[in-house]
């Protein structure tokens, strides 16, 4: 009997789930789909068999995440690649934050659960979100490998003097105070495969990935190590992003809460849900505020112009942490398809060797791209990413050593 090659990768949020079945015989997709409002009367679930093409789509009630794990296998069941398949080696869960315990892909246990939760503090939107769907799929299939991949593993390379804050070290340790960061698993996958890309080993190429999307978050990576990110205790940290507001003084929230007599989670909300390009223009998508910007929209001109600058800023810095880049390499839904973020945060770093070729950057869509151009001394390049395959990779290489 030949081994089980199948991998379901688990995204656990609040109120969703996202889902991929994997064929690691060839990374090949089998099904993808989404269950989104979980709890609430106008729940959705969105199927697709990659095989066939079809898609199916589920309206009403989810009572919970465990009823919405339920529906996604009942859905691989009519696929014929239901959850109770044999060929299933393994569930693969997304974990937000796995602290500094976590530096590699873990086979779940209890002690694992308990370390995961005693992190909640400093991920409370997300790690008890994650920890129902290991929960949930662990129920259903108990004899099945169940294996966590930490978004903060990829930084657990970073040296002390980038990781620490300047803080009292027994106060911070005290309470789990560094920097961990965040979008492990783009920052890995995307490094790697720029330097794929190249035509050289990770090992060869220094990198800053631009993981840009609503959340937001770069990273400067050595030789296929990471050595800083922009994210810190939390994701609200570094740049500009939808709703978050990056990088601000800490003093603006002792400002807001004894003279704006704001409580802590009227600051915890507005930094987190109604900051960043949101709170400065009223948009968060990338393609609206564009819009509005090549309307003559000042606002929303303004909002760009801060998210460029401190886009520009990282680059700069990573610049100088690193020593000598290979490529700047862009990702994530606003890195991938917004060619005026790519022009603009490249514009005036030409001294750098730095620069975009403006018919490379125009197209859209695609495979990992070069955008520069051939006499560039520096790539930048365009390549898109896949945090289910990397779980998916993560997960499979883990169980095929302990199998």
């Amino acid at each position: 009997m030949t081994s089980p090659t199948r991998v379901l990768v688990l995204n656990s949020g609040s109120s969703s789930l996202k889902y991929q079945l994997l064929d690691m015989r060839d990374s090949g997709r089998l099904a993808v789909g989404l269950v989104e409002r979980i709890g609430e009367q106008t729940s959705r679930l969105e199927h697709t068999c990659v095989t066939s093409g079809e898609t199916r789509e589920q309206n009403g009630p989810i009572a919970d995440h465990d009823a919405a794990l339920k529906a996604v296998a009942e859905e691989l069941s009519r696929d014929g690649v239901g959850l109770d398949s044999p060929e299933l080696a393994a569930i693969g869960h997304r974990v937000v934050h796995g602290g500094m315990f976590f530096t590699e892909p873990t086979v779940i246990d209890e002690a694992v659960l308990t370390e995961i939760e005693r992190l909640i503090p400093v991920a409370p939107l997300h790690n008890p979100a994650n920890l129902t769907g290991i929960r949930t799929a662990t129920a259903l299939r108990p004899d099945l490998p169940q294996v966590a991949v930490f978004d903060t593993a990829f930084h657990t390379t970073m040296p002390e003097s980038a990781a620490r804050y300047a803080i009292d070290p027994r106060i911070a340790d005290r309470h789990r105070i560094r920097r961990y960061g965040f979008h492990g698993t783009s920052h890995a996958y995307v490094s790697r495969r720029t330097a794929r890309l190249l035509g050289k080993d990770p090992s060869e190429v220094n990198v800053i990935v631009l993981h840009l999307g609503n959340g937001a978050s770069a990273s400067a990576v050595e030789k296929g190590r990471c050595v800083d990110t922009s994210m810190g205790l939390t994701p609200l940290e570094g740049l500009v992003m939808g709703t978050r507001s990056g990088d601000l003084d800490p003093a603006v929230i002792f400002h807001l809460a004894r003279v704006g007599g704001m409580s802590m989670d009227e600051i915890d909300s507005l930094l987190n849900k109604r900051s960043g390009l949101f709170g400065l223009c009223g948009d968060n998508d990338m393609r609206e505020i564009r819009r509005r910007v090549d309307e003559g929209d000042e606002e929303a001109a303004l909002a760009f112009d801060i998210y460029i600058h401190r886009l520009k800023k990282y680059i700069g810095a990573y610049f100088a942490v690193l020593g000598r880049v290979d490529a700047v390499v862009f990702t994530a839904g606003v890195g991938e398809n917004a060619a005026p973020v790519r022009e603009a945060a490249m514009a005036g770093l030409e001294p750098l060797g730095l620069a975009v070729d403006a018919g490379l950057n125009a197209v859209r869509g695609g495979g990992p791209r070069l955008i520069s151009p051939a006499s560039a001394r520096v790539a930048v390049a365009v390549v898109p990413t896949d945090e289910e395959l990397e779980i998916a990779t993560q997960t499979y290489e883990l169980v095929g050593k302990k199998s």
